[in-house]
């Protein structure tokens, strides 16, 4: 279904994510024009009433779980159009009986941190089915986990970039079914950053990891149930299981979350909002350096700096590459990191940087962009910018970053290798499409 837009005007000025860029120069760039005379957005005035892989399988298809006995991985996300857990909406809509939950990174109901350990006690859950973590001791289900069951659902709200961890989980927990004979059953969700764009170095599988399993692109363009029929039809796993997939009704390629009905609910503490989730394929590279990428501050992922960076300076360097529809803000900001967070980067210290401000996401490319942030830093300060390659590695799926910062490769060789991945990957992924 086509979504239906109309030109509404408001003032830049009134969003606080959106200041106006100050600048030393006596004349402003076009992208600091841009944002001064930005002051209309794309607004849907329809959003599309979507119906999940939840709500479908009940409506639709309850004969395939009616009187099995069945498994969840899932988590906060996993509702319904009423906000109720998948868990309480099948056993009140259907005859199936959920024995078990199995919960990625950040725990069932978001609770944990990025890269914290998920561990649960039998008490702690008494309301429950018995729940399982996929993201501590255990990251893929044993046998014994799976016993009794006659199917596994997996229905978790996704971002739609390789480096997050649920798709990995998703790999492995229909590796783990294939080898106890366990059928997959998936529940389609959006792809909230569109089924559409598609962007950033395809992963060599010499850098695979738990942040990135698969050799797709960074931002991939599929929904999960899309993602688990490629997974099995490329062999991207030991074992194969039976595998179905309820789709979505009314979802299309082209829409982005919050041109839809559903209710977002933030699929981790760092990705609030999907503005946030629109940035985050390329300002999460900053994960591996000495610079900030917005962690312990209302803005995750949509400002990066450091306390040695001149704001003013590097947001006049980035607009005067013209990128496609985003511009760059001066911004200065104090990260204050949770207690027991695993990322304590500059807490407390004051940062100077760039927010990151998407004027079209049409036509914006996050991981385009977050290279050319990573890019124009270690210019302008290559003795003050530190990598960890190995890190840095793991969450672009090449070394070609890394080898970017030691002047061992040039920005427009991987810009042209970016080009030529998406070429293939878009070809590749034909036969699994469903939308």
């Amino acid at each position: 279904m086509t979504a239906h837009y109309r030109r509404i005007s408001f003032l830049l000025a009134l969003l606080f994510c959106f200041p106006t860029i100050s600048s030393s120069q006596d004349h402003p760039s076009i992208h600091e024009e841009q944002l001064e005379e930005h002051d209309t957005w794309e607004m849907i005035v329809e959003p599309v009433n979507v119906t999940t892989g939840l709500e479908n399988l009940i409506l639709n298809f309850p004969e395939k779980i009616n009187g099995k006995v069945v498994g969840i991985v899932t988590n906060h996300t996993g509702l319904d159009s009423r906000g109720r857990p998948n868990w309480v909406a099948i056993k009140e809509k259907t005859s199936a009986e959920v024995d078990v939950i199995f919960t990625p990174e950040h725990g069932l109901s978001g609770e944990f941190l990025a890269g914290e350990d998920v561990a649960y006690h039998s008490e702690e859950n008494i309301h429950l089915p018995k729940v399982f973590s996929l993201y501590g001791a255990a990251k893929k289900p044993t046998a014994e986990m799976l016993t009794g069951l006659d199917i596994l659902i997996y229905d978790i709200q996704d971002v739609g970039a390789r480096f997050y961890t649920y798709i990995t989980t998703l790999g492995l927990i229909m590796e783990a079914s294939a080898e106890s004979d366990v059928p997959v059953l998936i529940l389609d969700r959006p792809n909230p950053i569109t089924g559409a764009k598609v962007s950033g170095p395809t992963l060599d599988i010499a850098n695979q990891s738990f942040i990135g399993y698969y050799p797709i692109p960074v931002q991939y363009g599929l929904t999960p149930g899309e993602l688990a029929l490629m997974i099995a039809g490329e062999e991207w796993i030991n074992e194969i299981p039976e595998l179905d997939v309820i789709p979505m009704i009314n979802w299309s390629r082209d829409l982005w979350y919050d041109e839809t009905t559903l209710a977002w609910v933030p699929t981790s503490p760092n990705i609030p909002d999907v503005a946030c989730a629109t940035v985050y394929p390329g300002t999460c590279f900053l994960e591996a350096t000495n610079v900030s990428e917005g962690r312990g501050t209302l803005l995750p992922f949509l400002q990066a700096g450091a306390p040695w960076i001149d704001d003013k300076l590097l947001s006049r360097k980035l607009n005067q590459l013209n990128l496609d529809g985003v511009v760059f803000s001066p911004v200065s900001f104090t990260p204050k990191h949770p207690e027991n967070s695993g990322h304590k980067k500059y807490h407390e210290e004051k940062c100077y940087g760039v927010k990151i401000v998407v004027t079209d996401r049409r036509i914006f490319d996050p991981v385009v962009s977050g290279i050319h942030l990573l890019n124009q830093i270690n210019e302008l300060y290559p003795d003050k910018l530190i990598i960890k390659v190995g890190s840095l590695n793991r969450l672009s799926g090449t070394d070609e970053l890394s080898k970017m910062i030691k002047g061992d490769i040039t920005l427009q060789e991987i810009l042209e290798n970016i080009v030529s991945d998406r070429s293939l990957f878009m070809e590749m992924r034909k036969p699994y499409l469903l939308y």
